[in-house]
Formats: C-alpha cells, structure tokens, sequence
C-alpha cells in the first residue's frame, strides 16, 4: 500500500464538542407539532442520516420522510415529489442532494456541521494530488465534498466500494482512493488492487481499538462482532461481519444471534432497536490506554442537528445549500456512473426504508 505523504491528516485541531439538545416532554411536543406544519406549509420533506438523534430520525419517519446513508438520503429526495428538502446530516450529504435534485431547494439544519472525511480532504490539494499521478483512476468515497466529487471518475458507497474496485482491478486499473485510508486499505486487503491512498480517517471510527475489542470478544464470547469499513484494520480483523450502515441494520435483524457488539456511530443503535427490539447492542469500546476520545463513538458533527435547527430553517428558508452549476455537472458524472454499475451488475449501493 502507498499512501501520499503531503496531505496527511491524522487529527484535527477544530473538532466540536458533542452537544445534544435537551427538551422537557412538552417543549418536545411543540416542536415537533410547528415543524409538521411547517413540512406541509413548505411543500418539504425530512431526511435523516442513521448517526443523527433518535428524535431526528422519529420524526423523518412519522412525516413521511427517510432515514438511511447519504446516497440513499439524496436518491430519496429525488424521487419524491415534495420541492423542499430537508438534509438532517452532515454538509456533503446537503451536497449530494443538490448534485441529484438542482432543481429543489435543500435545507439543512446546520452549514457547520462537516465531516472530518471532508474536511482532511481539501479540493484543491486533492485535484494537485491527483494531477500527479494521471494514469490511476480516481474513486472517491461519498464522504466528500462536491468539488472532490467533480474531481473523481467514480463515487463509491461502503456499500459498494469492493464491487466497483474490483471491477476496475480486473480491467487492469491502478486506483487513486480518498479520502478514508482504513476504508481504502480494507479494499485493498480484499481485491488485490494498486491502491494509492489518501490518509484521512473518520474521527469516530478511528477512536475503535483493537486490542479493548478483543478483551470485550472475551467477556462476550457469544455476541457477533459488526464492524464498520472506515474502522482501523485491528478491528475489522475481529468482525463477524464488515458492512455499511444499512448492512449492518440489516445483519442485526437477520442474524439469529442475540447479541452484538457493533463498532460504528453510537446513533445507528435507533434504527437497529426498531428493527430488532429483542437484541442486544453493545457499543464497541473507545476506552484504553491509547484512545484519545474525540467522539467516543459519536460523531460530534451529527449531533449538531436538532429538532429546533429544522424547525428554524423550515420557517426562515435559511441554511439553503448551494453548489455551483459547473461543479454540479462534473460531479454528478461519478455518481451517475455508479447508479448505472449498480444496474447492470444488480448490486445494493443504496439501503431501504426499513434496513
């Protein structure tokens, strides 16, 4: 594996604290009633990432709305017909809902709210990184901006990065990846692919520690390990199962284990208490003598949204994003090509309703 040793980026010095908002029952319910109305009064709908609160997400579906992964968000706003959509996540996932409906307007309840995916990958670094090497084919994961997204040949999911790597390895394509190198370095491990990678890393999933989850393994022998891609190789060696976000909501409520220790954002536990209310989740641990716990398992963007955020933009029109036409075009290529791959080799790159 190679990895580019100019654009490193192992920590960040700007990562929020988590802070959640709190509401007695009735402010909940006041809320939550304003922001109905507003839904309807706006022609809106709510989406709703799996890591935002469980009142977020409660909400997106008792309105109408969605809760998935960012691509499946984005595709889901598409199709439906309401013109507002609201984008409960992080700023990309705002951004890949404009590149698929330009013609809507897209909300979202903080501009602030970034990724640290993102954020360790500048555009304009990138677009020099990936001048340097012109005979590689670029592929970028969905955690990125849009300007990063016109830069690449491919957008991939972690759902399914393997599929289109190894379809690129198999025409002989050497790979430039960005922006996870845990993610990149496990598909790599898979395919057997010439990877170059970018070296960022997910604040939340680098916080999981190898050796803390093998002594969890043994207190726990009978509980099924379901890891994350974007985890640190000391921990996807333990997993059970090696999945993205839907598929690990998936293999909960499948599985005919009883119990789990899951190795991703602590906020996806909502939809996987839905769909299996008699399993039991364990959080991955963070703790140990080498964690620094940014996150410790929450991703401290995520929890910027807040029911009065969504209600503050529905009300005002603020918070609107925008991507620049020229932008919008290239980077739509990418992920248009992977929706078409995804067709014709009938794989899941997008989760469902109720996964």
């Amino acid at each position: 594996m190679r990895t580019n040793e100019t654009n490193i980026v192992d920590h960040l010095s700007d990562v929020p604290l988590v802070h959640h908002e709190v509401l007695d029952n009735y402010q909940h319910e006041l809320l939550t009633e304003e922001i109905r109305g507003l839904l309807l009064e706006r022609n809106a709908v709510l989406v709703a990432h799996y890591y935002t609160d469980g009142a977020i997400q409660r909400l997106a579906d008792s309105t109408g709305g969605y809760v998935s992964d960012s691509l499946d968000m984005a595709r889901f706003g598409r199709e439906h017909e309401a013109k507002t959509l609201v984008v409960a996540g992080v700023r990309f996932m705002g951004e890949t809902a404009k590149i698929l409906s330009p013609e809507k307007t897209i909300l979202t309840p903080d501009l602030d709210a970034s990724c640290s995916l993102d954020l360790g990958c500048d555009p304009d670094e990138f677009s020099a990184f990936c001048d340097q090497h012109p005979d590689r084919t670029v592929v970028v994961y969905a955690n990125t901006s849009a300007r990063v997204k016109a830069r690449a040949d491919w957008m991939v999911t972690s759902g399914s990065a393997l599929d289109v790597v190894n379809f690129l390895h198999e025409r002989g394509e050497k790979i430039l990846w960005a922006p996870d190198r845990h993610l990149g370095n496990y598909i790599e491990s898979q395919t057997g692919a010439d990877m170059l990678l970018w070296h960022g890393a997910c604040v939340v999933h680098e916080e999981f520690k190898g050796e803390e989850l093998a002594k969890m393994r043994h207190e726990h022998p009978d509980a099924r390990v379901l890891v994350h891609p974007e985890a640190p190789a000391s921990v996807i060696v333990q997993a059970d199962y090696v999945g993205s976000t839907s598929g690990l909501i998936s293999e909960v409520r499948e599985s005919k284990a009883k119990a789990f220790i899951i190795a991703t954002d602590k906020g996806i536990f909502h939809k996987m208490r839905a769909v299996a209310p008699s399993k039991i989740l364990l959080e991955a641990p963070t703790a140990g003598e080498s964690a620094t716990c940014r996150s410790c398992g929450e991703c401290p963007w995520m929890a910027m949204n807040s029911l009065t955020k969504i209600r503050d933009v529905l009300r005002d029109g603020s918070n609107e994003i925008v991507v620049p036409f020229e932008v919008a075009q290239q980077a739509r290529i990418p992920i248009a090509r992977l929706l078409e791959f995804s067709k014709d080799k009938k794989i899941v790159v997008i989760g469902n309703n109720d996964a």
